[in-house]
Protein backbone atom coordinates (compact mmCIF):
# COMPACT_ATOMS: atom_id res chain seq x y z
CA UNK A 1 0.00 0.00 0.00
CA UNK A 2 1.35 3.62 -0.84
CA UNK A 3 1.99 6.40 1.91
CA UNK A 4 1.20 9.85 1.36
CA UNK A 5 2.47 12.23 3.84
CA UNK A 6 -0.28 14.25 5.46
CA UNK A 7 -0.45 17.67 5.34
CA UNK A 8 0.04 19.67 8.57
CA UNK A 9 -3.12 21.79 8.89
CA UNK A 10 -1.10 25.06 9.21
CA UNK A 11 0.00 24.40 5.83
CA UNK A 12 -3.18 24.01 4.25
CA UNK A 13 -4.34 27.68 2.88
CA UNK A 14 -7.61 28.91 5.11
CA UNK A 15 -9.53 29.16 1.28
CA UNK A 16 -8.47 25.09 1.02
CA UNK A 17 -9.65 24.32 4.24
CA UNK A 18 -13.13 22.47 4.98
CA UNK A 19 -14.98 21.71 8.30
CA UNK A 20 -12.98 17.89 8.70
CA UNK A 21 -9.79 17.42 9.39
CA UNK A 22 -9.52 13.52 8.78
CA UNK A 23 -6.27 12.04 7.68
CA UNK A 24 -7.77 11.35 4.42
CA UNK A 25 -8.81 14.75 3.49
CA UNK A 26 -5.18 15.94 5.11
CA UNK A 27 -3.17 13.46 2.37
CA UNK A 28 -4.82 15.79 -0.38
CA UNK A 29 -2.64 18.61 1.53
CA UNK A 30 0.32 18.27 -0.93
CA UNK A 31 -2.34 19.61 -4.05
CA UNK A 32 -4.53 21.66 -1.09
CA UNK A 33 -6.59 23.17 -4.28
CA UNK A 34 -8.39 19.47 -4.44
CA UNK A 35 -9.25 19.47 -0.28
CA UNK A 36 -13.19 20.94 -1.13
CA UNK A 37 -13.74 18.93 -4.13
CA UNK A 38 -12.95 15.87 -2.51
CA UNK A 39 -15.06 16.84 0.50
CA UNK A 40 -17.99 17.67 -1.79
CA UNK A 41 -17.90 14.45 -3.34
CA UNK A 42 -17.37 12.45 -0.01
CA UNK A 43 -20.53 14.46 1.33
CA UNK A 44 -22.93 14.26 -2.33
CA UNK A 45 -21.96 10.06 -2.04
CA UNK A 46 -22.41 9.64 1.89
CA UNK A 47 -24.74 12.09 2.60
CA UNK A 48 -27.12 12.61 -0.73
CA UNK A 49 -30.85 10.97 -1.20
CA UNK A 50 -30.24 7.76 -3.00
CA UNK A 51 -31.15 4.40 -3.22
CA UNK A 52 -28.56 3.05 -0.32
CA UNK A 53 -28.79 3.92 3.09
CA UNK A 54 -26.07 5.87 5.01
CA UNK A 55 -25.44 2.76 6.83
CA UNK A 56 -25.00 0.63 3.83
CA UNK A 57 -22.67 3.24 2.20
CA UNK A 58 -20.44 3.06 5.41
CA UNK A 59 -20.68 -0.46 5.62
CA UNK A 60 -19.60 -0.80 1.92
CA UNK A 61 -16.47 1.86 2.54
CA UNK A 62 -15.35 -0.23 5.18
CA UNK A 63 -15.38 -3.51 3.49
CA UNK A 64 -13.52 -1.92 0.53
CA UNK A 65 -10.85 -0.49 2.55
CA UNK A 66 -10.19 -3.56 4.40
CA UNK A 67 -9.89 -5.26 1.29
CA UNK A 68 -7.53 -2.82 0.37
CA UNK A 69 -5.58 -3.42 3.66
CA UNK A 70 -6.16 0.49 4.26
CA UNK A 71 -6.03 1.11 7.85
CA UNK A 72 -8.16 4.09 6.94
Amino acid sequence: MAFIEYADGDAIPETDRVADDDNIIRVHGVHSRTIPLHYELYRELMYAKGPLTRVQRELIAVRVSALNDCHY
